[in-house]
């Protein structure tokens, strides 16, 4: 099992794209990693050896176990494919076994499955130190909506190119092209799809006039609050999705520079900017380390999308589940308060930095704010925008309102719409000494 080896699921089925049940094939594998930790426990009691059944196999278990408790499919059905999936993997020897684990499994899951959810962390599938956390820093419902609305399925959302077309026109496209979708009316260049779809099915998509980025994620370049004329730094940067919409919400900026240290993800981040027709500096190198890019100019803006645990996106990428570790979280946030300090100081006096991540975690977010504020002088918090994060659509959404303070928490949740993301804003009072 590649994920559990410390691989990505995208990675796991980057070599599925062009098989003929594609969809099918990721819908079971995300399905089994969304509840792993729910049925792996479950399936354990069944071994008289858990540890020694190679991954592959028991990899095959979860996925069966996940379709006999999750699917449609006739339970017994799900066992024969799962034998016919051990002679697959070459392990003729292991039938027997697959067979009787699952056939057991089938007949005493209620109880075995009653037994993991007295916790939690088994109910809802989650690893226990990420539940701990979360029970830590929110209200006990505001906790359980989270671990629910991490185990559903995420909307698909467009970011419309308004510089190239009205949001209403592109709706008519998609109602031509018989793709069900409506407007997200509290953030005008946003559009839901009822159901996703492929990418190469979406009008526009080609000539880069529509991407796909959650309605969270589109909040950045409003609350950035670029204006024309006005050099801007997007700390971070790829893949690249944040880049373009900065380029699309602003006209005229005087230069806008895309920073990332990994190459390969900067490569994503020219790929995004040659599909939407845009332009700008795309550079290598480490934010911590401004010599190795900056030419001493300051910014007037500066967008920090800062590399987290990434535990606000779970529905998305339920791998997160099992690639993460509570150690983690302190690694990270140490990470965080370094770029954060290095960016500010490549900020113009007057200047604004928006730091934002896709965690839902205090320690990555406002207690990083605040240990950053407490040794710069020159920084203060700063209100957000008015108008992009109205007091009655963070209600509705279910966010976590701090516009007073700087900041906003959107938590993850068919009642928010979004994923989950913190936003803050600093401001530089005067030049560093």
């Amino acid at each position: 099992m590649i994920v559990a080896e410390g691989r990505s699921s995208e990675a796991a089925l980057a070599g599925f794209e062009a098989v003929p049940h594609r969809a099918a094939v990721r819908a079971i594998a995300l399905g089994s990693i969304r509840w792993y930790l729910r049925l792996s426990p479950a399936i354990g009691p069944l071994l008289a050896r858990p540890k020694g059944v190679a991954a592959e196999l028991h990899a095959l278990l979860v996925a069966a176990a996940h379709q006999v408790e999750y699917s449609r499919n006739a339970p017994q059905a799900t066992v024969h494919a799962a034998v016919d999936a051990t002679r697959i993997l070459k392990e003729d020897r292991a039938t027997g076994l697959v067979n009787a684990v699952l056939r057991r499994f089938v007949r005493e899951r209620e109880t075995l499955l009653a037994r993991v959810d007295e916790k939690l962390a088994g109910r809802t599938a989650h690893p226990a130190w990420y539940v701990k956390r979360l029970t830590e820093a929110f209200p006990p419902e505001v906790c359980a909506s989270i671990l629910d609305a991490n185990n559903g399925h995420p909307p698909m959302v467009l970011r419309v190119d308004l510089s190239r077309g009205e949001r209403a026109r592109y709706l008519s496209e998609l109602e031509a092209a018989g793709i069900a979708a409506r407007s997200v009316e509290w953030l005008p260049s946003a559009v839901k799809l009822n159901e996703p779809i492929a990418l190469a099915e979406l009008p526009g998509f080609a000539e880069g006039r529509v991407s796909v980025q959650d309605s969270g994620a589109q909040l950045a370049a409003p609350l950035l609050d670029a204006r024309p004329g006005m050099r801007v730094l997007d700390a971070c940067a790829a893949p690249g999705g944040k880049t373009g919409h900065l380029l699309e919400h602003t006209s005229d900026l005087a230069e806008l520079v895309a920073v990332d240290v990994d190459p390969q993800r900067v490569e994503r981040i020219q790929e995004n900017l040659r599909r939407l027709r845009r332009s700008a500096r795309v550079v290598v190198a480490d934010v911590r380390a401004p010599g190795s890019f900056w030419d001493g100019k300051p910014f007037d803006r500066i967008l920090l999308d800062a590399p987290c645990s990434s535990t606000g996106v779970i529905r998305r990428h339920p791998d997160i589940k099992l690639l993460r570790r509570t150690d983690d979280i302190q690694a990270l946030s140490s990470a965080q308060l370094e770029i954060l300090r290095a960016a500010f100081g490549m900020l113009a006096p007057g200047g604004r930095l928006l730091y934002s991540t896709c965690s839902v975690l205090p320690d990555e977010n406002q207690q990083v704010v605040d240990r950053f504020l407490a040794l710069e002088p020159s920084a203060r918090a700063v209100a957000l925008p008015s108008g992009v994060l109205p007091r009655e659509a963070l209600e509705q959404r279910g966010a976590v309102p701090g516009e007073g303070q700087g900041a906003a928490q959107l938590l993850p949740g068919a009642a928010a719409g979004t994923d989950g993301f913190y936003y803050a804003c600093v401001e530089k009072t005067t030049a560093r000494i």
